[in-house]
């Protein structure tokens, strides 16, 4: 979650540049052989785990296998070592995973123009260097319309790391999707200040329940917050894998990543050399398949699916953006007009909750 976060900041700066000159399409000297750089282990029950079932996926569909380290720090003399050790090796594909690792896959990347390198959350590009990453306001928008058919107290609350752009463009589209269903409905926000925390995560779920929250959105991956709503018979939503198996009772759906979706397309094209790294970053939303909503309980009303179902479709048609105004902050100011839509730039400097919700931070 670490690197996801503060991949965004990279992708602020970045996604504020001009667009570079057309290149030529990357060529891949000899046969792909392909390796990733996991930030955390492969089990860490979120953002690892997330991008290493999709390096599973990945070997499947392309019928490669990708060897993959687990641990790799924020740090640019282990990771150029690492980068040194498997071009040693022969790999010529090399995925990095965290907004960390990208300084160092960039001089990477000079250090071996002959080797592609892609990386997730991060924000440097080159002629062999892609950096990615997804619209998740889009997924947690879906959420937020099963959260707003499930409340029965038109109270929900959400769990947050940061506040930062990519932790409030979350919790906004997850309100924002639940008064697409009731417009009375009102959310707390809490901010935990930790990306990892199952003490003070479960601790802010209490609170929550307290205040007479019956949904819960989670934007971190503990299971804890889920185990206690489901202990208090009420519902959550999960976040980056499928945290159903943790709760079954309580989690209503998981905003799920499905890097695959970007993986196979994008290694495929490198291995055809028809790749050209998409400048300042590939950045897209649920029509390119790589995020969703799933999967959703039988228990969740069927009104409720279906609704989910249209709004997912006008999202991809184009015809639905979870921020189009009139789009009012918590303190009554107007942050979108009527029939106006967020910038890219406003979108990644969003530093507030919109109407109907309230904001706690917990201590560091």
């Amino acid at each position: 979650m670490r690197g996801l976060i503060f991949g965004a900041i990279a992708l602020l700066a970045t996604s504020l540049l001009p667009l570079s000159v057309v290149q030529a399409a990357f060529k891949l000297e000899g046969r792909p052989k392909v390796a990733m750089l996991h930030l955390a282990t492969v089990d860490d029950g979120g953002w690892s785990e997330a991008l290493d079932r999709a390096r599973v996926k990945t070997e499947e569909a392309l019928g490669l296998k990708i060897a993959y380290s687990q641990r790799v720090p924020e740090d640019w003399a282990v990771i150029l070592q690492l980068v040194d050790r498997y071009v040693g090796e022969g790999y010529n594909i090399i995925i990095g995973t965290s907004w960390g690792h990208g300084d160092a896959l960039l001089e990477a990347a000079r250090r071996y123009p002959d080797v592609a390198f892609l990386n997730c959350a991060g924000g440097t590009t080159a002629a062999n260097l892609e950096s990615f990453y997804a619209r998740t306001y889009q997924g947690w928008y879906l959420a937020g319309i099963i959260a707003g058919h499930l409340t029965r107290t038109e109270k929900i609350g959400a769990l947050g790391g940061h506040r930062l752009g990519p932790v409030n463009w979350d919790l906004n589209a997850f309100l924002r999707g639940a008064q697409s269903v009731n417009p009375a409905i009102e959310m707390t926000g809490i901010y935990v200040n930790t990306w990892y925390d199952p003490i003070k995560e479960t601790q802010a779920a209490e609170s929550l329940l307290a205040q007479g929250v019956d949904v819960l959105g989670s934007n971190l991956s503990t299971p804890g917050p889920h185990r206690f709503f489901q202990d208090r018979g009420k519902w959550s939503i999960g976040f980056q894998i499928d945290m159903s198996e943790e709760a079954p009772r309580a989690v209503a759906a998981s905003m799920v990543y499905k890097w695959e979706a970007y993986l196979i397309p994008t290694i495929r094209a490198i291995v055809e050399g028809t790749w050209t790294p998409e400048r300042p970053v590939w950045w897209k939303g649920i029509e390119a398949g790589v995020f969703d909503v799933e999967p959703i309980a039988s228990w969740v009303p069927r009104v409720a699916v279906t609704d989910v179902e249209r709004a997912r479709a006008k999202m991809i048609a184009g015809e639905l953006d979870p921020f189009e105004g009139p789009l009012y902050r918590n303190n009554g100011t107007l942050a979108v007009p009527e029939g106006k839509v967020p910038s890219d730039r406003e979108l990644w400097g969003m530093n507030y909750l919109v109407q109907g919700a309230v904001d706690i931070s917990l201590a560091d």
